[in-house]
């Protein structure tokens, strides 16, 4: 019912703007409806931890087999004295994915309950834009907006779920900030200034989560090149600490550049630091220094493209986010400089399944090994103490088809411990080894028309040495959808 209102009120609104469009330049209705079928197993890369027996069959399995779907609708307007604004209405569901409820029953669909959330339409995008606002080359952007800078690297996505109607949730399309952004365009030169509200949590209280940052981009007149510095802080205090006032401060300074040096070769490279003040547990007594630093680099050949009629192109790249050093003995009373990178906003994520355990996903080990009461509380996680290596490929056999081939591996800068559970030895730490693994992503997309497509992707993560016994099988993630896109 809900949503039906929704539909209503967007039909009023656009019969309406069609009775005013003498008063504005233009309106453009746009959207898309992506349906997905996905299939996972063993994603905490252990088969022997099962899901619950499934009283009906007396089964166990620990594979995932669900539909997922996405509706979203954008309305732009343009408008008269250089004013125009946007909004973006979505809605994404796992199709009649229920939650169990206090009640246990043998019978087919007792002991379960709908998601009452799950038809509900939410707002992604809700902005105005004010262009030659005040002056001839500034524009400004304020509301819900989409915040991207360079790659990524630092501030992409601002992943959301608002109403937990998804198990996917690498796939939410609410990536947008609640945000101020100015932008001075001084062709080649592009300033970017910006104020994010992250969280508000209490009004009365400071405990928010503010992001600020200035970001500067020039575009060069020869080898395709374009560099940008930017500082972005994040200023979080939503951890609620019973010694110090203050909270997370995360300085962020950085260069990313990239050139074509020979025709059809692209290299790029991104560096950023890290620095201001840790606080990561309830009970830290006190304040900590901050001090990280990360790279990316990487090499794209398109060279063969025009030599061949599948037109292939191959590359690699290099990322690290550095480690903290301390972390095998880490407590909520550690003292001395954290050196752990903090992921910020990245939006750019290069792998399907390793690069989201940590955020979305725990591995048997990880949950075996958190540390509780601390803000970074799984070992294993992707976000920090991370090298990965990416070699890629892909070819176009004809203008609609597309198959995209990546292999990945990973290995930590500094060592973890796990507690052994095997007999006799509860209570001892034994040091992990650092290779954490490799992944294959295989891609294939058919730009059915130019308004459907469908996608097919196959995706295996292969524990290394890092993982023991029992938390070290095989993840596989199989997903196949349809995108229609208006």
């Amino acid at each position: 019912m809900r949503f039906l209102k929704v539909l209503c009120v967007l039909a009023l609104a656009i019969s309406i703007s069609g009775l005013v469009y003498a008063e504005t330049q233009s309106v453009k209705i746009s959207g898309d409806l992506d349906v997905k079928s996905i299939m996972r197993d063993a994603y905490n890369l252990s088969k022997r931890n099962a899901e619950p027996v499934d009283l009906r069959t007396g089964n166990q399995d620990t594979w995932q087999t669900y539909f997922m779907s996405t509706t979203e609708v954008q309305i732009d307007a343009d408008l008269t004295d250089n004013v125009a604004a946007a909004i973006r209405l979505f809605n994404q569901r796992d199709w009649d994915v229920q939650a169990k409820s206090v009640q246990v029953s043998t019978y087919a669909n007792e002991g379960y309950a709908p998601n009452p959330e799950e038809f509900n339409v939410d707002v992604n995008l809700a902005y105005i834009e004010l262009k030659e606002f005040l002056y001839s080359p500034l524009t400004l952007k304020i509301g819900r907006q989409n915040l991207w800078f360079g790659k990524g690297f630092i501030v992409g996505a601002n992943q959301r779920d608002p109403d937990g109607t998804i198990n996917a949730n690498e796939y939410t399309v609410m990536n947008s900030f609640d945000a101020f952004r100015a932008t001075l365009d001084y062709d080649p030169w592009t300033i970017d200034v910006v104020m994010s509200k992250i969280w508000e949590n209490d009004i009365q209280s400071k405990d928010d989560v503010d992001l600020y940052g200035v970001n500067v981009g020039y575009i060069f007149d020869c080898y395709n090149a374009e560099a940008e510095t930017y500082y972005f802080l994040k200023d979080d205090r939503s951890l609620d600490n019973w010694n110090i006032k203050d909270g997370n401060t995360i300085h962020n300074w950085g260069i990313r550049g990239s050139l074509d040096p020979i025709q059809n070769w692209t290299a790029a490279a991104e560096w950023a630091c890290q620095w201001g003040q840790y606080v990561g547990a309830r009970m830290q007594t006190e304040k900590r220094d901050r001090s990280a630093w990360a790279i990316d680099a990487s090499l794209e050949c398109r060279h063969f493209t025009e030599q061949y009629a599948w037109k292939p192109k191959v590359g690699a790249e290099y990322i690290y986010y550095s480690g903290n050093k301390n972390i095998k003995d880490e407590t909520p009373h550690s003292t001395g400089t954290y050196t752990g990178w903090d992921p910020m906003y990245r939006g750019k994520f290069d792998s399907k399944i390793r690069e989201w355990y940590g955020r979305y996903y725990l591995t048997a080990q990880d949950i075996n090994n958190q540390k509780p009461d601390m803000a970074q509380r799984y070992p294993d996680s992707s976000e920090s103490n991370q090298h990965q290596v990416i070699v890629m490929g892909s070819i176009q056999p004809t203008d609609s088809l597309t198959f995209d081939c990546r292999y990945l591996n990973f290995w930590q800068q500094y060592e973890t411990f796990h507690q052994d559970t095997s007999a006799h030895r509860d209570t001892a730490r034994v040091q992990d080894d650092r290779y954490l693994g490799g992944e294959i992503d295989l891609e294939a997309t058919w730009d059915y028309t130019e308004d459907v497509s469908f996608n097919m992707l196959a995706a295996w993560f292969f524990p290394g040495s890092h993982y023991y016994d029992q938390s070290n099988d095989p993840a596989t993630d199989l997903v196949a959808s349809v995108k229609l896109s208006f």
